[in-house]
């Protein structure tokens, strides 16, 4: 199978941002523009106490300088992971652009009041699905989770589905992130930010 050749496009070490959220930031808004599906969706990869790696796609749900934002139940397996190995390790990769950013660093809850006012806003259906589904849990079949949306939507029928105590979000806080520029003939750019503490060091690797 032949591979890609891409367009010859080169990050400019003048114009790169001390913070590597600002550019995520610049990165992201272009992918908005171009991106099919969601620009936000993220490969998320947790592992157990003894390092064993999980990883699966799940939805960012905001950003600022601290870092990025994602909801969840939390006694999912990700959740499970997060409480015992708060480390992580995230990929976004954006086709049309020809980037991709990955982050490494420590996950934090957000706060019960981040969480709630989050989901309130969520639809309705979501707020349903939220209470009805036993994440990561083995179930006999789809039957067992509509019968328990029935039994949710019934219980909350004209009024307001509250958060539920076992979900909510997490800020990932990254201490290393990668932005990957594809270029011709494989002399792609890879910028790297590492957090010294007080600030970001930035170097360019060979791809």
């Amino acid at each position: 199978m032949q591979s890609k050749e891409w367009r010859d496009e080169r990050l400019d070490w003048s114009t790169l941002p001390e913070h590597p959220m600002d550019l995520f930031a610049i990165w992201h808004e272009d992918a908005c523009k171009t991106e099919p599906w969601e620009a936000g969706a993220m490969l998320l990869a947790t592992a157990t106490p003894d390092g064993s790696p999980s990883a699966r796609i799940v939805l960012m749900r905001g950003f600022h300088a601290g870092g990025i934002r994602f909801f969840t139940n939390y006694e999912s397996r990700k959740g499970q992971h997060l409480t015992v190995n708060p480390r992580f390790a995230a990929t976004f990769w954006w086709p049309t652009q020809v980037r991709q950013i990955r982050a490494e660093g420590r996950a934090e809850r957000l706060s019960r009041a981040e969480s709630e006012a989050y989901f309130a806003g969520r639809p309705r259906g979501s707020q349903l699905g939220a209470w009805s589904s036993p994440q990561s849990q083995t179930i006999g079949g789809l039957g067992v989770l509509q019968e328990q949306y029935n039994q949710v939507e019934q219980k909350y029928r004209d009024q307001a589905v509250p958060c539920p105590p076992f979900w909510g979000g997490y800020l990932l806080k990254p201490s290393l992130m990668e932005f990957w520029q594809g270029g011709a003939n494989r002399l792609h750019d890879r910028i790297v930010y590492k957090s010294t503490g007080e600030g970001w060091a930035l170097c360019r690797q060979a791809p």
